[in-house]
């Protein structure tokens, strides 16, 4: 199972803005002019289009000061009080992880110091192996994500884990796509800004309006391993 984070898990809305703001001030000396989108994207690609945005060539050494930055402010916030975990999330997380057949993992745009400070203070970091993730340093695209963590679980667990034991779950259509390019399974959750009708579209095998209802979301996500057919599963179902 591999998760992402942002308005999957917990809801962080408006930090990305602010972080970068803060970030371009330290690294640049500018304000921000302009706002990416962020949902589904990850964080080398988010990093290039604010340098590129604000007149700075996106070379190594300045994307890894961005970083520093995002991971300075990630550490010194106080994440609790500015987030939340979404319903279900702990539950659901802590069903899987006393399962012998299931490995937990994160596929996030997040840097790995950002993604493991957002997930702390909730307390869900306890379930998810953070050592095999695919992280948003790694690349701009997402599909890269995907294969470096199941690359990392097959290497940790000495297996071969086939796309249809691999499931990836989001809310965004990026999510989906970067999961359908390695044939593994998708699975959208609609706690974001895309709709169920959108994620079904970009080819989720099953949608979910929410995490809320443990036993049902618990039901799909199991349901779906290697079955090669749409499930429905929470209390939105999939729609074709």
């Amino acid at each position: 199972m591999l998760w992402d984070i942002d308005l999957t898990l917990v809801d962080f809305s408006g930090i990305g803005r602010r972080w970068y703001g803060e970030a371009l001030t330290t690294v640049l000396g500018v304000e921000i002019s302009h706002v990416p989108v962020f949902p589904g994207r990850t964080e080398r690609s988010i990093a290039t289009e604010m340098l590129l945005a604000h007149d700075a060539e996106p070379t190594e050494d300045n994307i890894a000061r961005m970083y520093a930055e995002l991971v300075r402010l990630a550490t010194e916030g106080d994440l609790a009080a500015v987030g939340r975990a979404l319903p279900g999330a702990t539950e659901i997380l802590a069903a899987l992880a006393d399962r012998d057949d299931v490995v937990q993992s994160l596929v996030t745009g997040n840097l790995p110091e950002v993604a493991a400070h957002k997930l702390i203070p909730f307390g869900l970091d306890g379930f998810i192996d953070l050592e095999i993730g695919g992280y948003g340093t790694l690349s701009e695209d997402r599909h890269e994500l995907v294969l470096a963590a199941i690359r990392a679980a097959s290497d940790k667990h000495a297996t071969t884990f086939t796309p249809d034991s691999v499931i990836v779950i989001g809310d965004t259509p990026h999510d989906i796509a970067a999961a359908l390019h390695h044939d593994a399974v998708a699975i959208g959750v609609a706690t974001g800004r895309h709709s169920a009708e959108q994620l079904a579209a970009a080819g989720a095998r099953a949608v979910l309006d929410d995490l809320a209802d443990t036993p049902a979301v618990l039901a799909c996500l199991l349901g779906c391993v290697g079955s090669g057919t749409r499930a429905t599963g929470g209390r939105i179902p999939f729609r074709a």
